[in-house]
């Protein structure tokens, strides 16, 4: 089984890289991989995911894409320039948005891709506001089979969707889950969320977590004690 440290990836939401890069000290290398969403790329662009990768850490850039394919995939080759690991685009977005961004992921060293399908955040009153009447669940499902067909062979959702995802898209599937949050933390504004051990056991690859870490009275240990929980419900997968 592979690292528990690749299987977690700190959400670095602040608004600047100094607070960013003030945390990333706190934890030392207690974690690996560090996620970099809007917040912290509109503030400090390209500068800070060099500057995590220069420190010898992977960068996941959650940019979350949604635009023209020309304009989609251009981004992918400045994210591939930056030295991103993985790169977020919403699936929602298209066929041939999506089918876009593949083929210029296809270049050395690009970031592998991630299609968002339905945020955690949301539900299905929230969805339905949207003008989609499907359950998140019908729809997760059917942005992630038209992002297989475009090309894309990762994705994010929720922990509630994990196994119907992985049946439909195949094992190779990387499935990264946000809305985490360890037993007795706040759920603060995610609707859909499990707990560590619950995401691993439902067939997560990756999580993503910030605030039960980074509002931490402790982060490292906080993120250390997310990394035995992972290896943990691990174990029996392992075992069986």
């Amino acid at each position: 089984m592979p690292d528990p440290k690749a299987r977690l990836a700190v959400a670095l939401d602040y608004p600047d890289a100094q607070q960013a890069l003030k945390l990333v000290d706190t934890l030392g290398h207690t974690c690996q991989w560090f996620k970099v969403g809007m917040e912290l790329y509109y503030a400090a662009g390209t500068t800070v995911v060099r500057e995590l990768r220069d420190r010898g850490f992977d960068v996941f850039l959650d940019l979350k894409l949604h635009d023209i394919p020309n304009t989609v995939a251009g981004a992918v080759r400045s994210a591939t320039q930056a030295g991103a690991g993985l790169l977020t685009l919403h699936a929602s977005g298209g066929a041939a948005m999506m089918a876009a961004a593949a083929e210029a992921a296809r270049a050395p060293g690009s970031p592998r891709l991630l299609a968002v399908t339905v945020l955690t955040s949301m539900d299905a009153a929230q969805l339905a506001g949207t003008g989609i009447t499907a359950s998140p669940a019908d729809q997760v499902l059917r942005l992630a089979r038209l992002a297989t067909q475009s090309g894309i062979d990762g994705f994010v959702c929720s922990a509630e969707e994990v196994a119907a995802v992985r049946t439909a898209t195949g094992p190779d599937t990387l499935l990264v889950i946000p809305g985490i949050r360890p037993a007795g933390t706040a759920i603060g504004d995610q609707k859909r969320i499990a707990t560590p051990a619950q995401a691993i056991a439902a067939g997560a690859s990756m999580l993503v977590v910030g605030r039960p870490i980074t509002q931490a009275p402790n982060p490292a240990a906080a993120a250390q004690a997310i990394l035995d929980e992972i290896a943990q419900a691990e174990a029996p997968q392992k075992n069986s």
